[in-house]
């Protein structure tokens, strides 16, 4: 099986909030992560040439790798961009419409405390400048703990309000943290898009026959050693998708859809 790695980060900074400290690498870590990819063979292609494959087009070539960044930290615009750009790399940011910074607007909103945001309009410069927009729902909740309503209106109304302001049809959509169901993901589907990152056993190798709404991605953590990143760019050190969903996996979702039920929500972390 063609093992294609689409790594996830979240936020690229020296001095994240705790909350978010695991799931932030530093710059420096990034640009030596970069170069690892390069120097591997391998070559970071557009998200939509994995999705074409998933949808029975035409392979990505081989070697491909995917980059996608969760969330939307506004050091995306700031550190990422630049260096995405001077290697001429593609990427998808994934951008939660709630947590974007209004005009004017300085103080943080929506479920990312103490740390800054894109706002909009920088989320339209990156569009333009050639990044891919992806939807990551409105307000970052457990997709699989809320009831149908809930479900669309954080998935299609997230979708409507960056067509509305970027003026285009976007078609990629990732789980706010990974976490989804056979009913999300139908959902998810219904509303108009046609692929969906999510989070497979912690992390996972996709493949031209994952599942083009729940393919894998390798999540990329503060604790993530310069080893196992050099395995995930040779194709090795995790599994690879399609899988089936585990026992664990699915004890987990029972667990914190009855915590919702009776209004003591897991409170997982935002990122």
């Amino acid at each position: 099986m063609n093992a294609i790695p689409v790594f996830l980060y979240h936020a690229v900074s020296d001095d994240p909030p705790s909350w978010l400290a695991p799931f932030t690498v530093t710059p420096r870590t990034f640009v030596e992560q970069l170069d690892m990819i390069a120097d591997s063979g391998l070559r970071p292609v557009p998200l939509g040439q994995l999705v074409a494959a998933l949808l029975g087009g035409p392979q990505p070539p081989p070697r491909s790798a995917v980059l996608t960044f969760d969330d939307g930290y506004a050091d995306f615009a700031s550190t990422v961009a630049p260096l995405l750009h001077a290697r001429g790399l593609p990427a998808t940011l994934y951008v939660t419409t709630g947590a974007l910074r209004m005009p004017g607007q300085r103080s943080c909103r929506g479920p990312f405390p103490s740390v800054e945001m894109l706002s909009w309009a920088q989320v339209r410069e990156l569009d333009a400048a050639g990044f891919e927009i992806g939807g990551h729902s409105r307000t970052h909740p457990q997709l699989d703990t809320l009831p149908r309503k809930a479900v669309r209106e954080e998935v299609g109304g997230c979708k409507r309000e960056l067509e509305d302001t970027l003026g285009h049809a976007l078609d990629a959509f990732a789980y706010p943290h990974g976490y989804s169901s056979s009913r999300v993901r139908a959902l998810v589907g219904e509303s108009g898009w046609t692929s969906a990152a999510a989070i497979r056993a912690a992390s996972a190798h996709s493949s031209p026959r994952d599942d083009p709404l729940w393919f894998a991605r390798l999540m990329v953590r503060t604790d993530t050693s310069r080893e196992r990143f050099g395995q995930w760019t040779r194709a090795e050190g995790a599994p690879v998708a399609p899988f089936a969903e585990g026992m664990r996996t699915r004890g987990w979702r029972a667990y914190r859809r009855l915590r919702a039920s009776v209004g003591r929500p897991y409170r997982a972390l935002p990122a």
